[in-house]
């Protein structure tokens, strides 16, 4: 099978081994795609080549230092690293809206704003993945409510039925949840931010 035609995983392969010229068939054959997918975000030239550059930078150092495990899932590995930098860039350059968890503000109020442009999009997606991962600290009955109702849109009187709890009971959970979510943000010190 001559060189071009082999798959990305032995392309990988072959680059980890010392072959320079594999990775050059990579971003030869994944370049459209991902600075297409670079400029559809950014809409800069110069800038869609910063970042396409530094993503390549970041893949060279991945593999020279062994840690690239994604088995054969080259492409969407490479998408998620200029995915991440493009959120950097606009991190950096302050045009990422300032999301704190307050009283009178709610996180949750960003993932369903239809009308977020491109560059929001990106960093609720980004705070979604966050807020995800900090419910996983928060007790499981507390947890259940909280996703009840925030991600399947589920009534107290519903998650009452559901869980066997009273209203109140239900109520009770979801302030407290509400209330460890933000001590988690807090111990953390996450400012879904830029």
């Amino acid at each position: 099978m001559a060189t071009l035609e082999l798959p990305d995983g032995l392309l990988v392969q072959n680059y980890i081994a010392g072959n320079e010229n594999s990775l050059a068939i990579l971003i030869k054959r994944h370049e459209s795609r991902i600075y297409g997918f670079i400029y559809s975000k950014v809409s800069d030239r110069d800038i869609s080549n910063d970042i396409f550059q530094d993503t390549f930078i970041k893949v060279i150092k991945t593999l020279k230092s062994n840690a690239y495990n994604e088995e054969g899932k080259f492409l969407p590995w490479v998408m998620r690293i200029a995915h991440n930098l493009i959120i950097d860039h606009f991190r950096r350059n302050k045009k990422m809206p300032l999301y704190r968890e307050t009283e009178e503000f709610s996180i949750f109020s960003i993932m369903s704003d239809d009308s977020l442009t491109i560059e929001n999009k990106m960093i609720a997606e980004q705070v979604e993945v966050d807020v995800r991962r900090l419910l996983e600290e928060l007790p499981v009955d507390q947890k259940e409510v909280l996703v009840m109702r925030m991600y399947q849109d589920m009534s107290f009187k519903e998650i009452s039925e559901v869980t066997g709890v009273s209203i109140n009971t239900s109520l009770g959970r979801m302030r407290y949840a509400l209330m460890n979510l933000r001590k988690v943000i807090d111990k953390h010190q996450i400012v879904l931010t830029n």
